[in-house]
């Protein structure tokens, strides 16, 4: 039986078309993708993504941990800010891709990790436990909201008592959502637009309470609830990777553009010299972004990518139609030789082929 999160009675109400996903019933739309993603781009859209994991790393050892199990350098963080990174397998394959948060007071770490790899994580990051630190799984107790949009800051900021114009991006405060306390206010999202991913504990809060109050104060902007299709268009606008299909344990972060990410000359971490002969032997291919020609033309997961000689030289990890810009764009990994920014290409589409230029995400420029 897929698990439900503490938001269900209300997508139900809201007549949510409702999906199996990471073993969670999840909405995967209410009103339209096409609607819910113009709410986000031009106004203001929520999403439930209470199914996403939350592990608590606190003790003496806490960021030794994060250090050895994750590729940026969580050293850099200061209390208040995240950081986005990955965690690598010892072959250099990546397990996940997650955010680290670095609480106030020495509380130590929220990592925040996606919501089919929850289990593995744990286990994994367990497994490396070799520190004087403790982890703890909160996600089961987690609520996590996301408000995006242009007007996200408005909506919210009638409901808190926080100065939300002042939390810079990757930043984060705690706060009162709504009348409850101890509320995280992440800058942070998955849409390219301005937004905030709100955690607090259901078991000290109303939940549904929580979700009206949000909506009410976004009325006046036309607040959309939103579900996963919308997200996903609305990542992949951006070139944002997405687990399971652009980074995978077959894939490492130099090859996925990632390696912003990878930070060498922060001390040891896993696979670190793995993937530093990676990068000295050179990429065999990469992860690229592509715009299609042609109306109908739209690229899905698993097709073909081939050169304008009609030879097979990579496979699309993530497609769809742009509903911004009217037209196709996707990812895939590519020969390196390809890679280059306005190579022309051909995504092979119901055995025809459509022309296709690389093209560096954001598809859609803010």
């Amino acid at each position: 039986m897929p698990k439900k999160t503490p938001f269900y009675d209300l997508h139900e109400k809201a007549g949510a078309k409702l999906v199996d996903f990471a073993g969670f019933e999840m909405p995967v739309q209410y009103a339209g993708i096409k609607s819910e993603h113009a709410a986000v781009r031009e106004r203001v859209g929520m999403f439930d993504v209470s199914h996403m994991g939350e592990f608590y790393i606190s003790g003496p050892e806490a960021l030794d941990l994060i250090q050895k199990v994750t590729v940026n350098d969580a050293s850099k963080l200061t209390e208040g800010k995240a950081q986005y990174t990955c965690m690598c397998y010892d072959d250099g394959g990546i397990v996940d891709d997650l955010i680290i948060y670095k609480l106030f007071d020495e509380a130590g770490y929220i990592a925040v990790v996606n919501a089919s790899n929850i289990e593995k994580d744990l286990n994994w990051i367990l497994d490396n436990n070799s520190f004087d630190a403790e982890v703890k799984d909160q996600s089961d107790d987690t609520c996590l909201l996301a408000v995006q949009g242009s007007k996200s800051i408005e909506t919210l900021q009638k409901i808190t008592d926080l100065d939300l114009s002042d939390i810079g991006f990757y930043s984060f405060k705690m706060g009162s959502l709504a009348g409850m306390e101890n509320v995280v206010f992440s800058a942070t999202g998955y849409t390219g637009e301005k937004g905030f991913e709100l955690y607090f504990d259901k078991n000290h809060a109303d939940p549904e309470k929580v979700w009206n109050a949000i909506m009410e104060a976004g009325e006046e902007f036309g607040i959309e609830p939103c579900g996963l299709g919308a997200r996903d268009t609305l990542r992949l606008e951006m070139g944002f990777a997405l687990y399971g299909n652009d980074i995978t344990k077959d894939t490492h972060p130099l090859e996925a553009r990632l390696g912003w990410i990878t930070k060498f000359d922060k001390g040891d971490f896993i696979a670190k010299e793995v993937l530093q002969q990676k990068k000295e032997e050179g990429l065999k291919r990469q992860l690229v972004g592509f715009t299609v020609e042609g109306k109908r033309n739209i690229p899905r997961q698993g097709y073909e990518i081939q050169n304008t000689d009609g030879e097979t030289i990579g496979e699309v990890t993530s497609g769809t139609m742009s509903i911004t810009l009217g037209t196709g764009i996707g990812m895939g990994y590519v020969a390196k030789e390809y890679a280059a920014e306005g190579t022309d290409i051909q995504i092979v589409i119901r055995n025809k082929t459509a022309d296709a230029t690389v093209s560096r995400p954001p598809f859609i420029k803010k």
